[in-house]
């Protein structure tokens, strides 16, 4: 549609390689030891410079996970990242730990990574903070980009086709969690497989800053979406994937577009922290310098989305609110939220989440009316913004914790509601 703009966005970071090359020989120049300079006021700020200059141009790639051990039952055990299921837009990853025979299994989770703009590894510190206890899969989704249009399409409906296929390759015995968006499209899942009465329908789904109901505590990014409309999102934000990726011609909604808006949300926060590691490149605050490397090379590290996927997602979630209306379809069927009745429910909001409002997220509570009380479970963690509710101190001492007990409480009521149907089961047949 728009083929210029993406070619002008790849040609800038080509007229710049030279650029970045200078930059990066400069720094290495000033900071070299053997350099009798570099320890002078004037060569650390050249030298803080030119690294400024080559981080803020270059493109970031795909980050690694990079788990190698994890300690586990009393012992520190590898960990070896597999590929266990995969479709032309996703992967699902299993963090596979050598365990010793003797331990006993632990319960499995199906963490489903946001996909909008961000790679699955944004949820590192979620990962890390349940790999010690459970067996952790997560979806890996893939850059539009590099998907060849002959592999076909990618949309919402296609995203909740996927997560029932992983939920049945991993079976019943399973929990989910779905942070921010792909609680809208795991809820809509599990509705349609309870309504099937699904075998493999999990044990609970903990929803985390999600849009359940973007009407609720309503943000810039929900007012935003409501006030232009879905065609304004069609005319301005889709364009096509140019030469020489892999998914040359895909209509795609670009990572960098999406960037530039989160980054424009909070643009004095951003600039004042690339003002910080200046400084603490020029001080020789070597670890002050490598948390802000950490969390940008993340952070700046974007991918396409389809665009058939993006706008359905806007129309459905933010413009139509389609699924707390009782409106929103699967392949021409209607999501019943009310058939959930089996599957455990647990909603995580931060008290200062600027992305999905307070109330977003637990308007799931109110849509699932036949779920059980007991299967039921709510946490607003006070302090924290949307990234806090899946990263960072807090979420390992005080969200994981819970969603942890709220996990092992549903797989105990499963238990019980199972010898239970085993009792009455063996009742009958005395009888007869």
């Amino acid at each position: 549609m728009q083929l210029p703009y993406y070619l002008m966005y790849e040609a800038s970071h080509a007229l710049l390689s030279p650029a970045r090359a200078f930059a990066q020989a400069s720094k290495l120049f000033y900071s070299n030891p053997m350099n009798p300079i570099s320890q002078t006021p004037f060569a650390k700020s050249m030298a803080a410079g030119f690294e400024m200059f080559e981080r803020t141009t270059r493109r970031y790639g795909k980050p690694v996970f990079g788990f190698n051990d994890a300690f586990v039952a009393g012992e520190r055990v590898p960990v070896i990242e597999r590929v266990v299921w995969e479709k032309p837009f996703c992967k699902l990853i299993h963090f596979d730990r050598a365990l010793r025979s003797n331990v006993k299994p632990q319960p499995k989770i199906l963490m489903v990574a946001p996909m909008s703009g961000h790679y699955a590894t944004l949820l590192r510190g979620t990962v890390e903070a349940f790999l010690p206890t459970h067996e952790v899969y997560i979806t890996d989704w893939v850059d539009a980009r590099v998907v060849p249009l002959s592999d076909g399409g990618f949309d919402l409906d296609d995203y909740i086709d996927y997560v029932i296929d992983m939920l049945r390759y991993l079976g019943p015995d399973v929990h989910v969690m779905a942070v921010c968006q792909p609680s809208v499209p795991v809820l809509a899942a599990i509705a349609v497989m309870e309504e099937d009465n699904d075998p493999a329908v999990p044990r609970s789904m903990t929803l985390m800053g999600g849009p359940i109901d973007t009407r609720e505590s309503p943000t810039q990014v929900n007012l935003l979406a409501e006030k232009r409309g879905i065609e304004w999102f069609r005319r301005h934000c889709i364009f096509k994937v140019p030469l020489p990726n892999p998914g040359f011609l895909r209509d795609v909604y670009p990572g960098f577009l999406q960037l530039s808006g989160f980054m424009a949300m909070n643009i004095d926060r951003h600039l004042e922290a690339h003002g910080e590691m200046f400084k603490h490149l020029v001080e020789g605050d070597g670890d002050s310098a490598e948390k802000h490397r950490e969390f940008y090379d993340e952070y700046l590290a974007v991918m396409d989305l389809t665009a058939e996927f993006y706008l359905q997602t806007v129309d459905t979630v933010f413009v139509r609110h389609a699924l707390p209306k009782g409106e929103m379809m699967h392949r021409g069927r209607k999501i019943d939220l009310t058939a959930v009745r089996r599957c455990g429910l647990m909603t995580v909001e931060g008290e200062k989440d600027d992305i999905s409002g307070v109330g977003q997220t637990y308007a799931a509570h109110r849509l699932c009316v036949n779920l059980p009380d007991h299967l039921r479970a709510h946490w607003v963690q006070p302090k924290v913004g949307h990234y806090g509710v899946f990263n960072g101190s807090r979420f390992r001492a005080e969200i994981a914790p819970r969603i942890a007990d709220f996990m092992a409480n549903t797989q105990q009521a499963a238990r019980k509601s199972a010898a239970t149907i085993v009792s009455l089961d063996e009742g009958r047949r005395a009888r007869q």
